[in-house]
């Protein structure tokens, strides 16, 4: 409580940002009692955080919100004698399509949000920004991984990644609730669970996706582009891995010819028959209408026709590159979840 209350001081004093605040320097203690006194920290860091030792990543979140965590297990928790369960309908088989058709919309807008900034390589790299996030070897991690993982934090509190349909970046590193867990129905075969492709999806989106959509070049404005890309990454991952629900509907829809190529494990077989040319046409044309109505300006006098606009100088982002993203990467990524889901559907 004195070191808290010392360090507190010292910042306000001094005017020293959290960012400074993670080194933890104490001036005035000797080397080898910083060293006893980080060991210790760490030790209880790891004690009340166990997935922080896990992943082995260090940030001043972490270790604050281990501090609350403890601090809160001693008061009442939010009515733990409740059965908590899902009682919306957003996750049956039935709605599966309306739902990604709803995703839709969430991707463009926030592909429409980012386009607005600069490309900005600098949030997507190591030691270029100084955030207080760190690996285990030392190296200070890009900007990007420092939000995903402050959000992922906070989001991992209210149970946000215990849904089945969300998927978190890190999932080593989720926090322990808050409040209690709720209870879904089970739509989806367990090994649903396992299936996370969040690494392709984060390499898709900085290198390709990125360098095509955004402009070159760097305007300075880290914290509001990476907030866009927060969003078009969560988005992003959900729709991808909505495959599952897809996967699991097909299956139900024709058990017999699935279950022969699940029991063979054959792959290939499993893509052929989930694959439907004609409507991932329809899925291209539709994001592109989308993109190229969401896009552009729309006047308070109501137009003669709907007709969509000519070119694409006036829009916020090329409508093209929505069709291409989703013809190139969401769609192949979705069948590759599908597939994943299917091999181990008989389990």
């Amino acid at each position: 409580h004195t070191r808290t209350r010392s360090h507190s001081a010292t910042r306000r004093n001094s005017g020293t940002s959290a960012m400074a605040f993670t080194t933890s320097r104490v001036p005035a203690a000797s080397a080898s009692a910083r060293g006893a006194s980080s060991a210790a920290r760490r030790r209880v860091t790891r004690a009340r955080n166990p997935s922080a030792a896990v992943s082995g990543w260090r940030s001043l979140s972490v270790t604050r919100d281990a501090r609350a965590h403890a601090a809160s297990a001693q008061r009442p928790s939010v009515n733990d004698s409740v059965d908590y369960e899902d009682l919306s309908d957003r996750l049956k088989l039935d709605n599966v399509r309306q739902s990604l058709i709803r995703q839709e919309d969430s991707i463009i807008f926030a592909l429409i949000e980012r386009a607005q900034y600069k490309l900005n390589k600098a949030i997507y790299s190591a030691n270029a920004v100084p955030v207080p996030c760190f690996a285990p070897n030392g190296d200070r991690a890009s900007m990007l991984e420092f939000m995903l993982r402050e959000v992922e934090q906070s989001h991992g509190k209210i149970r946000r990644y215990t849904s089945p349909d969300e998927h978190a970046f890190y999932p080593e590193s989720l926090p322990p609730l808050v409040i209690p867990p709720i209870a879904f129905k089970d739509v989806l075969h367990p090994c649903a669970e396992s299936i996370n492709i969040n690494d392709r999806i984060m390499s898709m989106y900085i290198d390709n996706l990125l360098p095509e959509m955004c402009e070159a070049g760097d305007d300075n404005n880290y914290g509001s582009a990476s907030l866009c890309d927060l969003s078009c990454l969560q988005t992003i991952s959900r729709r991808i891995h909505y495959g599952k629900y897809v996967a699991e509907s097909k299956f139900m829809a024709q058990p017999d010819e699935y279950t022969a190529l699940i029991k063979a494990q054959d792959a290939d077989g499993l893509m052929a028959l989930l694959t439907n040319q004609a409507v991932e046409d329809r899925v291209v044309r539709r994001v592109v209408n989308k993109a190229a109505v969401y896009g552009s300006d729309i006047s308070e006098a109501l137009p003669d026709s709907l007709a969509l606009p000519v070119g694409t100088d006036a829009l916020k982002v090329a409508p093209e590159q929505v069709g291409d993203l989703y013809y190139r990467w969401i769609m192949p990524m979705t069948k590759d979840v599908q597939v994943q889901y299917l091999l181990r559907r008989l389990d």
